[in-house]
């Protein structure tokens, strides 16, 4: 199984996702995909080298029987889609309309999900009451 948290910087990714690593997950987030394979490259073609990246990795995990745990911005629509054609991912969309310091690397294209998703919403919440909700939904 592979939770994928999305959404724009600041939103509250890597936050829930350290809560539910914290039961166990290995946690691959994009800043550490990035530091690993030494990718600063912020394009359309960067940021596709870099999700990819993150995909095989928490494929190969997944495919050895690790519980597996994805955070990253990941703007395009059509990598996650592909993501959850293969294998068995739950999608969980992290949105919020609270400042919070980040809105300067949000991504202008980003595409958030359409369909088969969990909805999560940050905004004006402490981040154990989301967290709550979300158990609920996964």
């Amino acid at each position: 199984m592979i939770y994928y948290f999305t959404g724009q910087p600041g939103a509250g990714k890597t936050t829930l996702a350290e809560l539910l690593y914290d039961d166990g997950y290995i946690h691959i987030d994009g800043d550490d995909i990035r530091n690993i394979f030494n990718n600063k490259d912020y394009s359309e073609e960067g940021r596709k080298l870099n999700i990819r990246r993150a995909h095989d990795i928490a494929q190969f995990m997944d495919s050895k029987g690790f519980p597996v745990i994805i955070s990253l911005v990941s703007p395009f629509r059509e990598l996650r889609d592909e993501l959850k054609s293969k294998t068995d991912v739950v999608e969980i969309y992290v949105h919020t309309t609270d400042t919070r310091g980040r809105e300067h690397y949000h991504v202008s294209t980003y595409e958030p999900p359409i369909e088969n998703f969990i909805d999560v919403d940050t905004s004006n919440e402490d981040v154990l009451k989301t967290w709550s909700k979300l158990q609920k939904k996964i």
